[in-house]
């Protein structure tokens, strides 16, 4: 009997159906509910509890953070892959440091950059969305009729 949580399963496809644009916002959520998982780690008393909280969730956004790292592609990317790849970087570096110590602040800073990438990117998406169906409407009206 396959008893697959319902939730993964709709995730593994969606995954699989998402166009590349819309992938790399999920990566970007994944991160962030990563991160805010690890903040709830810094409140639990259990030392134990505390540190595997913490560290799993950080890891957790490490790689999501490594993966996104590895598929930029510099030579289209230009200047703005680079910035990207030494920004992903400095956030690795970040979490890293804060798992280390365990302390906050690298997670909330790295929280804080990444909330703004997430949504710049998901502005890109809606707005090259738009243009798409308008370009589409325009060449639907050029059709004979």
């Amino acid at each position: 009997m396959n008893t697959a949580n319902p939730w993964n399963s709709y995730r593994q496809i969606a995954t699989q159906t998402a166009p590349p644009g819309q992938l790399i916002l999920m990566l970007f959520d994944g991160a962030l509910l990563s991160l805010e998982r690890a903040l709830t780690g810094f409140a639990v008393t259990d030392p134990r509890e505390k540190n595997q909280t913490i560290h799993n969730n950080i890891q957790r956004a490490t790689e999501i953070i490594r993966h996104l790292n590895h598929s930029l592609n510099l030579d289209a990317g230009g200047k703005l892959a680079e910035t990207l790849r030494r920004l992903y970087h400095y956030f690795d570096q970040q979490l890293t440091e804060s798992n280390f110590k365990k302390q906050r602040a690298g997670v909330d800073e790295v929280i804080s950059r990444l909330k703004e990438l997430r949504d710049a990117w998901a502005t890109m998406l809606v707005t090259h969305a738009e243009e798409s169906k308008t370009d589409a409407e325009m060449d639907d009206s050029l059709q004979p009729v």
